[in-house]
């Protein structure tokens, strides 16, 4: 556990090498990432925390949820971790927020930085399940109704290979934190939030070892953002749904390893 501001965040922090930092979706937790860490192997030290309000880390009921925040929050964690940079930074989802807002902030501590599916664009469209969450109390009510199967209904949409336990588990680590901080990122985030950032992400990515792994069957955030990123890598990968590191662990491994090896 590591104090950042006014939260107490848990982190995963294995290995010994250069580092990596993994930065986690919703509704995820650090634990995302621990068969991937497996992966990779010994070579690189890997630190995944539980983003504020998940998993086990707690959030301060006004948590500020802008990028500029976000970027700030993670250069905190770098900071008080007394991590060597540059570092290699490892995004999905909402972790994309705070990671790529902070690679935009500060670049020279980024030697190499690797997306799987996430939404940092302005030109994104919430789907309809965001569209309910954006809504008060029926936000709310909703959280409250999802029965263990309604949620892994929702998970399997699409062409995903997530296998019961492991939406089990994802299921099992979902707090009521977790749940009114998802609430709090889909109501505070405005889409023209990314204007500009976007811009800033794009130049980064094609300027510097960057690598795109990404899911074309993702029901929620369509192939064309993959390209958008301008990264120098770029791989798609059909029959796939939004959580690739979990449903393609060994494929997306073998070239996460291969790239941060090349990068190194």
């Amino acid at each position: 556990m590591l104090t950042i501001e006014n939260t107490q965040l848990h982190l995963i922090d294995r290995g010994q090498g250069s580092p990596v930092l993994f930065l986690h979706g919703n509704p995820d937790t650090s634990e995302i990432w621990s068969p991937l860490i497996k992966k990779l192997g010994a070579g690189h030290r890997c630190i995944a925390p539980d983003l504020p309000g998940f998993g086990r880390s707690t959030a301060p009921a006004g948590f500020d949820c802008s990028l500029d925040h976000m970027a700030a929050f993670i250069d905190s964690l770098v900071v008080a971790m007394n991590l060597p940079t540059p570092l290699s930074l490892v995004v999905h989802d909402i972790g994309g927020q705070y990671g790529l807002a902070w690679a935009a902030r500060h670049p020279q501590k980024v030697a190499r930085i690797v997306v799987f599916n996430t939404a940092f664009s302005s030109r994104y469209r919430w789907t309809p399940l965001h569209r309910i969450w954006r809504t008060p109390v029926l936000g709310e009510l909703t959280q409250r109704m999802t029965s263990r199967r309604a949620f892994a209904r929702e998970m399997k949409r699409g062409e995903s290979k997530l296998t019961t336990a492991q939406i089990d588990a994802i299921f099992d680590r979902i707090t009521p934190s977790a749940k009114r901080m998802a609430l709090r990122i889909f109501r505070t985030t405005q889409l023209r939030d990314f204007l500009g950032w976007e811009d800033e992400v794009r130049r980064l990515l094609s300027s510097m070892p960057s690598l795109v792994l990404w899911s074309d069957d993702d029901p929620y955030i369509a192939p064309e953002f993959a390209d958008a990123f301008g990264a120098r890598e770029v791989r798609h990968y059909k029959g796939f749904g939004h959580w690739l590191p979990l449903e393609a662990t060994d494929l997306v491994g073998n070239e996460m390893k291969a790239f941060l090896e090349e990068a190194a």
